[in-house]
């Protein structure tokens, strides 16, 4: 059933691409013969109007027409260069997540059917016009009965099966190109289907949205430079988002901007710092930092809303970009190949000295410019473009940091378009590194490992007590707990007590191992 389904919704969506002349995607999937001229043959004729777009723009039109969760997994692939090339994944970055809004009345009922209210006990007004409406959620701002200014964000009506049928037809296209499409393992397209899964599922609890607010809100406390709205957890719920509204100027407005006296070098030292600062201090960083989600408030700061995609780094990726990052910004090629490495994302059987003759090739188109005209999105695209060649797995939580990377340089560079970007990214990361990279920091981190490898000793010996696995002159025979040896913890007591040991000796191990790498 599975299957009929989806190859209904295959044929569908071959119809789609093959009206806006962009089945040449399914030439990238290097589809079995027979299959790739049944699809060929499927599409049918395209538009002629069509004819004179770029592919990369006949290609978000066709996804645009597919509908929410197909501009969702569109954006999403705007960050696999390695898979639709610079140019179509550049076009697809540009889809916009916009969609007619749904009824008011729709809306109304969402919020009193989740806040368990009626409408008049929670606000003093309501706007009956949204003044946003996506794929997923749209946007009305209200006054609460207390007479604060809110924006109020709802959930489309049965938003949740509509992805949950699509992702279900992504997972199925996946599954089979593994299966039968070699070369497509290496992009592990599962993997990338999984990670959209999660993304979309956390957007679709307003909760979760609303904690990651509230979480980098911690972050940045006491920072005027960076604003995150409050969020009014009282009427807060799955379905339903309530958070302070915000007052600022819209950042994609330079004219208005200019108008009201915003120093805009300083908007963009705010804008690039707080992503930095989120990333790589952080690991927590919002993914999602388009013209629309930014504003700037009166003293130069930066205001962002939207927080229903995020992205974290652990402190070995942190570590892996930020020494990447300033090498190339240093033009040392060597290290930077050395980081790869390091963080075993290239396999040792590989040549370091390749790989940096590689990075040099990538790198130097990008720096033989003007400062102002410098790109680290474009470069970090070139650089997982070349991942076949040395046979790197894909990080999908990386091309994240790209995505992002190369739209808030795209706002900088709209705010001040002669402005050097890295120089501020360079003495950022020169300031931050010593800190992430020096021993204590790292004797830190390797404590924390070795304190969550002694937590799961017990879960381990615990099983081992239940498998009551023992070697015989027959071979493996499986014996009651009864008949366990003593040895590995016949009693219970005798197992607690040997915990109590093993985690004061790990103490032991602890403090030296800090104070002999700190020393």
């Amino acid at each position: 059933m599975r299957t009929l389904r989806n190859l209904g919704r295959g044929w569908r969506i071959v119809r789609t691409l093959g009206a806006h002349d962009a089945t040449y995607i399914l030439d990238r999937l290097d589809l079995p013969g027979w299959l790739h001229w049944l699809a060929k043959a499927v599409a049918g004729r395209a538009r002629p109007d069509f004819a004179a777009q770029r592919p990369g723009q006949r290609l978000a039109a066709a996804v645009q027409a597919m509908g929410p969760s197909f501009i969702k997994f569109g954006q999403t692939l705007s960050t696999r260069a390695d898979i639709v090339g610079e140019e179509i994944a550049a076009d697809l970055a540009l889809l916009r997540d916009r969609l007619p809004p749904f009824p008011t009345a729709q809306a109304l009922a969402v919020i009193e059917s989740e806040l368990d209210h009626p409408i008049h006990e929670l606000f003093a007004s309501f706007e009956q016009t949204p003044v946003a409406a996506a794929s997923i959620a749209q946007v009305h701002f209200a006054v609460t009965v207390d007479g604060e200014p809110v924006a109020v964000k709802v959930l489309r009506p049965g938003i949740e099966d509509d992805f949950e049928r699509d992702i279900d037809f992504f997972l199925w296209g996946a599954e089979l190109l593994e299966r039968f499409v070699e070369p497509a393992r290496r992009l592990e397209p599962v993997k990338v289907v999984k990670t959209f899964k999660r993304s979309v599922s956390e957007e679709l609890d307003l909760r979760l949205e609303g904690a990651a607010a509230s979480e980098m809100a911690e972050s940045f406390a006491g920072d005027p430079t960076f604003k995150i709205p409050d969020v009014d957890w009282r009427r807060t719920q799955c379905r339903v988002l309530c958070t302070e509204r915000v007052e600022g100027i819209p950042i994609a407005d330079r004219a208005a901007l200019l108008a009201a006296g915003r120093n805009l070098d300083r908007v963009v030292d705010n804008l690039l710092t707080a992503f930095l600062n989120q990333a790589f201090r952080d690991g927590f960083f919002h993914a999602d930092l388009h013209h629309g989600n930014l504003f700037v408030g009166a003293d130069d700061g930066i205001i962002a809303v939207d927080f229903g995609i995020m992205g974290r780094l652990d402190d070995s990726e942190r570590r892996y970009v930020g020494a990447m990052l300033l090498a190339f910004l240093t033009g040392d090629y060597r290290r930077a190949a050395e980081v790869h490495f390091q963080a075993g994302y290239v396999r040792r059987d590989q040549s370091v000295e390749s790989f940096a003759q590689a990075l040099r090739a990538i790198a130097k188109p990008v720096f033989d410019r003007p400062p102002a005209d410098v790109s680290m999105g474009k470069l970090l695209a070139h650089l997982f473009a070349v991942t076949e060649q040395f046979r790197m797995r894909t990080q999908p939580q990386l091309l994240l940091l790209q995505k992002t990377l190369v739209v808030v340089e795209g706002i900088c560079r709209e705010l001040a378009p002669h402005k050097d970007l890295w120089a501020t990214a360079r003495t950022w990361l020169r300031n931050w590194l010593p800190q992430a990279m020096g021993l204590a920091a790292q004797a830190q981190s390797g404590a924390e490992e070795l304190l969550a490898t002694v937590r799961r000793l017990p879960g381990l010996i615990e099983a081992a007590e239940r498998a009551g696995a023992s070697f015989t002159p027959e071979g493996l025979k499986l014996l009651p707990p009864d008949a366990l040896s003593p040895s590995l913890g016949g009693s219970r007591r005798t197992f607690n007590g040997n915990r109590v040991l093993m985690y004061g000796l790990t103490l032991v191990l602890l403090v030296y191992v800090v104070f002999t790498s700190i020393g």
